[in-house]
């Protein structure tokens, strides 16, 4: 892969070409950072991919942790747009979860590197910040409480803390995502998610046992 596109000296800054520029280094950058993890990775292999100067991929990235950063905060509005993709038309809002969860472990299973990456900032900057991962999922946490509102003020979820569905079937699914990726499990997602969604949804326990605990 090369990036050789050079502005004219004198002309200003092509916004398109500055943003195809970043987006090459990023996804060369979390390609290398994923097989070799951050701390072994040299800034000089992902400009030597791009056959570009190390000076170049500096300018766009002033470091390489702002880089490694930029390279996970990528993969991760990358599943964002892949979700919400698959959910929108939806107009069901089981449905919409189903279609989420699937849309989810996909993404996933057919980008693993992101899975590498989230392991790398967790070896490379334990204690020094929160996971970019979970600061994500925190600033999704009020779509989701009006998603399961919407479930509950229809009367099809039982009248329990949304934070704690919300929190359970995303433990459940990066669990899971993790799962997939050390084991390397090749059950199709949309099977795996159904799994997922059976026994979140309806539990383990049959309706009389359900009603002898309960």
């Amino acid at each position: 892969m090369t990036l050789v596109e050079k502005r004219l000296p004198g002309r200003p800054p092509d916004e398109a070409l500055q943003e195809r520029r970043r987006e090459a280094i990023l996804k060369v950058a979390a390609k290398l950072f994923a097989k070799h993890g951050f701390a072994d990775t040299d800034v000089q292999w992902i400009a030597d991919a791009l056959s570009i100067s190390k000076g170049t991929v500096y300018r766009y990235f002033p470091s390489k942790e702002k880089l490694f950063f930029a390279a996970v905060e990528r993969g991760i509005k990358r599943m964002r747009r892949h979700i919400d993709a698959a959910r929108r038309g939806v107009t069901d809002k089981i449905d919409e979860t189903r279609a989420a969860v699937i849309a989810y472990l996909r993404f996933f299973k057919k980008n693993p590197q992101l899975v590498e990456l989230f392991i790398q900032e967790r070896a490379a900057f334990k204690g020094r910040r929160q996971p970019i991962y979970f600061l994500h999922r925190a600033s999704r946490r009020q779509p989701a409480r009006e998603h399961f509102a919407g479930l509950l003020a229809e009367g099809r979820i039982r009248s329990i803390p949304l934070d704690r569905i919300i929190d359970v079937l995303g433990d459940v699914l990066y669990g899971t995502m993790f799962t997939n990726h050390f084991a390397g499990r090749h059950k199709p997602y949309e099977a795996q998610a159904e799994d997922v969604l059976d026994v979140v949804f309806n539990g383990i326990l049959s309706d009389a046992e359900r009603n002898r605990v309960c």
